[in-house]
């Protein structure tokens, strides 16, 4: 039989092996995943850049050497036809036609398009970023490309950084954990020495007098240790859930701020880089760059109201200006504000000019916004608004959503992953259901996949 550290220590060893495998796949692919996923944002940056420079460049086939010495990168530039105009790696006029090359086909439907597979000029496999540019003298597809090779190598290479460091920790653990089962073992010993102690002393009276006031003292005590004990187990268990529950709702809030703070965050970060590194740039392109950016901090903005309008409502500390609303204004008012954003869509509204309600007038008008938008984002026809003296309801013909989602979708940070739903930081909901509790209104939803949903406030 073997002896207390020796069965902790095999155990480890065992526990360990197979860990240590499986965080180095998960290492492996989530390195890849993320790899991949840098190097398709770097190719397009790179495009955003020469996308600027193109109409100010006289040598195209130049400008492939100078993309292919400078950064390394495959770069071929493609007529509308399939004919190539400049190619950094090969010569052009041998290659074929590539207008039904994959990557190429779907920059057709989408801004940029990525494509991994195998070139059939250089016979090696390659990650692709095509762009459909027409702004010059010559409409053509911007096409960079990394070969998977050097891509691979670095993810070996930060592979093997994080294994090492993996390497470290669990070799300090099992050193700590060694010590510690020879100090449990030692201990443990120690109190099978003392039983064994007992049960030797005096054994004729330790079995004549098994219910003696000595040995039921020591029964009581070890009972009252185990029922502290128990105790103890179910008040740490209840701390750990809470604790579980507090870090999970960290890790939400911390998911979706972070989530959509980013890219309002770059985009303004790139475009200020691009003006303060070109003191000369044409401006036109000032003038947008400057407009994306102030878009994109009015967005910011709108994001933190929300983050404090949310605060305000949860810890019930949001002021409440009850007066009589009228439903067709309020609802035509903030629909006028939303189509400022919205210019090209369209809002029915159809109700009693005539009805009237008790409540505050700007958080309604937050409940209106939120329901509308929702519609705008998840439907392309029109919105309808329907209301009368019972209820008002917002009805779209978009994405639908899910009866497992349904019973989520007004819960604190909830964001639903299937089918592109995505409820912005995750507070619309939440927040038009805490308005209309406050007023004692309730929202009912009803919605079908694929055919469209119904959110109904009834009175």
């Amino acid at each position: 039989m073997l002896n207390f550290h020796q069965l902790v220590l095999r155990k480890f060893l065992l526990i360990f092996s197979l860990l240590f495998i499986a965080l180095g796949i998960v290492v492996y692919y989530w390195v890849k995943e993320f790899q991949i996923e840098q190097t398709k944002n770097a190719l397009i940056d790179n495009i955003k850049v020469l996308s600027l420079n193109l109409p100010r460049c006289e040598n195209l086939d130049k400008l492939a050497q100078d993309i292919k010495n400078d950064l390394g990168l495959r770069l071929t530039l493609i007529d509308f036809d399939g004919n190539i105009i400049a190619e950094s790696h090969k010569d052009k006029t041998k290659m074929g036609n590539h207008k039904y090359r994959d990557e190429v086909v779907a920059s057709n439907d989408k801004e940029y398009a990525y494509k991994i597979r195998r070139s059939n000029t250089l016979k090696k496999d390659f990650l692709y970023v095509v762009k459909r540019y027409e702004s010059f003298k010559t409409p053509m597809y911007i096409r960079l490309s990394l070969e998977i090779k050097g891509i691979e190598q670095d993810i070996l290479s930060l592979g093997e950084e994080i294994l090492v460091l993996l390497l470290l920790f669990f070799i300090v653990l099992f050193f700590v954990t060694y010590k510690i089962s020879k100090r449990i073992e030692e201990e443990v010993q120690k109190i099978v020495n003392f039983l064994t102690s007992l049960t030797k002393k005096d054994k004729e009276t330790y079995i004549s007098s098994n219910f003696s006031l000595e040995f039921h003292k020591i029964t009581s005590l070890l009972t009252k240790v185990s029922q502290i004990l128990v105790k103890k187990e179910k008040q740490k268990s209840k701390f750990t859930q809470k604790l579980q529950i507090s870090n999970k709702q960290k890790d939400d809030i911390i998911s979706a701020i972070s989530h959509e703070f980013k890219n309002p965050i770059a985009v303004i970060n790139g475009y200020s880089q691009t003006l303060m590194d070109d003191k000369d740039i044409n401006p036109n392109i000032r003038q947008k760059f400057l407009t994306k950016i102030y878009k994109n901090g009015i967005k910011l903005s709108e994001l933190i109201d929300t983050l404090r309008l949310s605060s305000k409502l949860d810890s019930g500390q949001q002021e409440m200006q009850f007066k009589t609303i009228n439903i067709y204004e309020l609802v035509t008012e903030t629909v006028e504000n939303i189509q400022l954003n919205y210019p090209k869509r369209q809002v029915i509204v159809n109700g009693d000019k005539d009805i009237t309600l008790k409540g505050d007038s700007s958080l309604f008008s937050v409940v209106i916004t939120n329901l509308v938008e929702n519609a705008f984002k998840y439907s392309e026809d029109e919105v309808i608004i329907e209301f009368d003296a019972q209820k008002i309801s917002v009805i779209d013909t978009g994405i639908g959503i899910s009866k497992k989602n349904l019973e989520n979708i007004t819960n604190k940070f909830y964001r639903v992953n299937e089918n592109s739903w995505n409820n912005s930081l995750g507070l619309g909901l939440f927040i038009v259901n805490n308005i209309l509790n406050l007023h004692n209104f309730k929202l009912e939803v009803q919605s079908i996949e694929n055919e469209g949903s119904t959110f109904s406030v009834k009175f």
